[in-house]
């Protein structure tokens, strides 16, 4: 009887303990916390102008040209459908977990540190050589103000010292940027809403005076012989597969989760209607340019300005010019407010030095963490052209949309640290006792106990199953990807990894979400629809895209990866909260309170 006292004390004061630990870093955490100031109108602002960088201004030409002809238009539409597919799976983890660290943080609480880790180092080498790779187009574009790079002014110039051409002007740019994004998160999102506006109202332009043109002229690019679907499905369908990169930016919304008033509204709404408004956008303009000029016409380098030039509307170049300029800001802009967020959550979980955690008590943003991501990508940007390695920003881009629809299967169907007879509040007040005591308890309460371990092979189940659609995915992708396989051995594997996501999702599908949707996180806010078909979509596809990049860029981002898998096991596991058994905090942003609870 002495010793189980003992025992029960000791449990006890190892409880207070760790309570006490979690309070003090809840109390740090609330007094450097992000400003709440950021509306629906920022979070749109800023997702459009992230998205819709200059290579629109591009893009419409090459993909015409090589894979779709006058259908460009529906490729922008599919591949708006696959991207809205991973929107709804971030709209549902923005609302449900309003935290600072995007995809990262996402994969924290769903799946595992050391996961998370590796998305967080992607999205750290994706952010960087985005951003490095968007400020060394600026010059180019600004030298149509000016009549020519070599009219450029030598501050803007590009230069060459040593055999290195260095960019003055994209360092320059990322310096200045960086300085207005200390500033505040009000006052970032109110430049990106204007440098948006900019961008837009050229678009817009292009849209209403082609189709003036387009309406006058007859749409000489309608009328090709090769008809409509020029390069049929084939071509369709790698066009779409092309143009899907141009979506890639709503994921930045989700970054700035802990900064907005009313996340569980504004968070699925904010990109939502970003995804959509860009969508509308890239469908009018593509069809408006393929409609002006036939597609084999296009100019691969300028598509927009030569089609408006060969109308005699050379002047038209300069307010094209002005969007491809402010697209380019507003795409810098999103590629360096995520990266110090993430850092900032990182170095939350001991994952990273307490210095990337460092709020500023004026402006509420993590300053130190902002300078240090602007310095780097400054001087990347000043030393190196980042063109060839531009593929390694789809890598980790895919990767983290592939692991958050992942976190929602998850998420629905076995909710992690979740015990299986008790109600999500209730696990918060077990105060550290073991699964096994609560079972010694339950000894005398075979209904209790009979619910518990029905729930518990319920959770085996789906936990099985959600395993085995992604072996199927990719059996399926590797069977249809992999160049010299017979078509016969294709069929097969085609055939044996379909029926194997097909039975899963059957089983899934059969497995009531009902005692998962309301625990764990909290409650209510935009809950992603058609679970689980929409995510195991969302992960064919993206598997799909990820496995048909080049394998150059495999090996550049696996040596990336391990040397932060080097990283994680000599700093970031020594470091880690979870190695003293502590979870962090996470601040709920809603309007009504900001308590901290355990994620």
């Amino acid at each position: 009887m002495m010793g189980n006292g003992g025992d029960n004390s000791s449990s006890a004061f190892r409880c207070l303990v760790r309570r006490k630990r979690v309070d003090a870093a809840t109390q740090t955490l609330a007094t450097h916390q992000l400003a709440r100031k950021l509306s629906l109108f920022d979070l749109v602002a800023i997702g459009v102008g992230a998205t819709i960088g200059a290579g629109v201004y591009i893009l419409v030409g090459t993909v015409a040209r090589e894979h779709t002809g006058p259908s460009l238009t529906i490729s922008f539409f599919i591949g708006g459908l696959a991207a809205a597919l991973s929107a709804f799976c971030y709209a549902e983890l923005a609302c449900r977990c309003p935290s600072a660290g995007s995809a990262y943080h996402y994969s924290y609480v769903c799946i595992g540190e050391g996961v998370a880790w590796l998305i967080g180092w992607a999205l750290i080498l994706e952010y960087t050589l985005g951003g490095a790779a968007v400020a060394r187009g600026v010059a180019p574009n600004l030298a149509s103000f000016f009549g020519g790079v070599d009219k450029l002014p030598s501050i803007l110039a590009r230069q060459t010292i040593f055999g290195i051409v260095v960019d003055p002007g994209a360092a320059i740019l990322v310096v200045i940027i960086t300085a207005l994004l200390c500033t505040g998160i009000k006052e970032s999102s109110l430049a990106q809403a204007i440098i948006t506006t900019v961008n837009i109202s050229a678009l817009v332009f292009i849209i209403l005076a082609g189709a003036y043109l387009g309406c006058k002229t007859g749409w000489p690019g309608y009328e090709v012989s090769s008809g409509y679907f020029s390069f049929g499905v084939n071509g369709l369908l790698a066009g779409s597969a092309t143009v899907f990169f141009s979506y890639i930016g709503f994921d930045i919304v989700a970054s700035t989760a802990e900064e907005v008033k009313n996340p569980q509204r504004d968070m699925p709404l904010g990109i939502g209607i970003a995804v959509s408004i860009c969508v509308i956008l890239y469908m009018l303009v593509s069809a408006v340019i393929v409609g002006l000029v036939p597609y084999y016409a296009l100019d691969p380098d300028t598509p927009i300005s030569s089609a408006f030039a060969g109308y005699g509307m050379e002047w038209a170049v300069y307010i094209i010019t002005a969007g491809a300029v402010t697209a380019l800001c507003a795409s810098l802009i999103g590629a360096i407010i995520p990266q110090p967020r993430i850092l900032m959550a990182m170095a939350r979980d001991g994952l990273l030095p307490s210095f990337f955690s460092d709020i500023s008590r004026h402006t509420q943003v993590p300053v130190k963490g902002t300078i240090a991501t602007g310095i780097f990508i400054a001087i990347l940007a000043f030393f190196m052209d980042v063109s060839q390695l531009a593929g390694m920003v789809s890598v980790g881009t895919l990767l983290s949309f592939t692991i958050v629809a992942l976190s929602i299967l998850i998420l629905r169907y076995v909710p992690p640290d979740e015990l299986p007879f008790l109600p999500s509040d209730q696990q918060l007040n077990v105060c550290g006792r073991h699964r096994d005591a609560f079972e010694t308890d339950m000894a005398g309460r075979p209904l209790l106990q009979n619910v518990a371990q029905d729930k518990l092979r319920r959770r085996k189940l789906a936990a099985w199953s959600i395993t085995m659609v992604c072996f199927g995915v990719i059996v399926v992708v590797a069977a249809i990807s992999t160049e010299g396989l017979s078509s016969i051995l294709c069929f097969i594997l085609s055939g044996i990894g379909g029926m194997l996501v097909i039975c899963c999702l059957t089983v899934l599908n059969s497995i009531d979400q009902a005692g998962t949707k309301e625990s764990f996180t909290k409650p209510g806010g935009f809950m992603c629809p058609f679970v689980p078909f929409l995510p195991v979509a969302s992960v064919l596809i993206n598997t799909y895209l990820l496995l048909n990049i080049g394998a150059q860029t495999w090996i550049r981002v696996l040596i990336w990866l391990g040397v932060g898998v080097i990283i994680y096991i000599f700093y970031g596991r020594g470091h880690s909260l979870l190695f003293d058994d502590v979870r962090r905090p996470i601040t709920h942003t809603d309007d009504d309170h900001a308590d901290a609870t355990l994620s």
